[in-house]
């Protein structure tokens, strides 16, 4: 392998996560896209002309536990950097009256996260790895009516992320949460949203290939104040919101 850097990207065929590919290969990087959904992969890879020797599609299942060791095991290299950028979305009505879909967003955006990051964390073999990042979303700042069991799993992943960075600091091993608003995405296809509020997937890959030092990385300054009021609110402005 000739290229300086590696990147494992986890849950690749986001919105965001393809154009995490395309930037990170305009680094040099060379680029281990993961996902159940391998076709639309390797679909997006020949639609943009991406050279084989750059980019590796991988099959992973971020819902099957007991397949993330082998799965990690049988990669062409360890990475330097890992992204997990899975996740899964249904309404809050819909989640408070189907366990099934309220268990998907646990298994996806929390539990998948912590299983495979584990064992890419727990890898002391690996002298390359210097970052680990998570996509959050400002759902999990604080509990709203309107999203609280999407935003409790990504709560509970913010956290994880937190002491995970403690767990490697003395490893010198960056830890960051994307703490992110609204995206023009997939998931988010038919919710009434905020437009000037909405970001652009290529954007916020930009704060992802290039996060810094610190833990919490909340892209747009809209989104940055909107994320300090959250954080301030007292209980009984927050119980207004929507």
């Amino acid at each position: 392998m000739n290229h300086d850097k590696n990147v494992l990207i986890l849950g690749a065929n986001s919105d965001v996560a393809k154009q995490c590919i395309l930037q990170y290969i305009e680094k040099g990087f060379y680029v281990m896209a993961a996902s159940r959904n391998t076709v639309s992969l390797e679909s997006f890879v020949k639609e943009h002309h991406l050279e084989t020797s750059k980019v590796k599609i991988l099959y992973f299942d971020a819902e099957d536990f007991n397949s993330h060791q082998q799965f990690y095991d049988e990669l062409p290299v360890k990475p330097h950097i890992a992204v997990y950028a899975a996740g899964f979305l249904v309404d809050n009505s819909t989640a408070l009256q189907d366990f099934k879909g309220a268990k998907q967003m646990m298994l996806v955006n929390y539990m998948g996260g912590v299983s495979i990051l584990n064992i890419v964390a727990m890898d002391e073999s690996n002298r390359n790895l210097e970052r680990i990042i998570g996509l959050s979303s400002l759902s999990g700042v604080r509990g709203r009516k309107s999203n609280f069991i999407y935003g409790s799993t990504k709560a509970a992943f913010t956290q994880y992320l937190a002491g995970l960075r403690q767990e490697l600091s003395d490893r010198k091993i960056i830890v960051n949460a994307l703490v992110i608003g609204y995206i023009r995405t997939k998931i988010n296809e038919g919710l009434q949203l905020n437009e000037s509020l909405i970001m652009e997937p290529d954007y916020v890959a930009q704060f992802i290939v290039n996060a810094g030092k610190s833990f919490t990385i909340v892209p747009n300054f809209k989104w940055k104040i909107i994320y300090c009021i959250l954080k301030i609110l007292p209980e009984s402005l927050v119980a207004k919101l929507p």
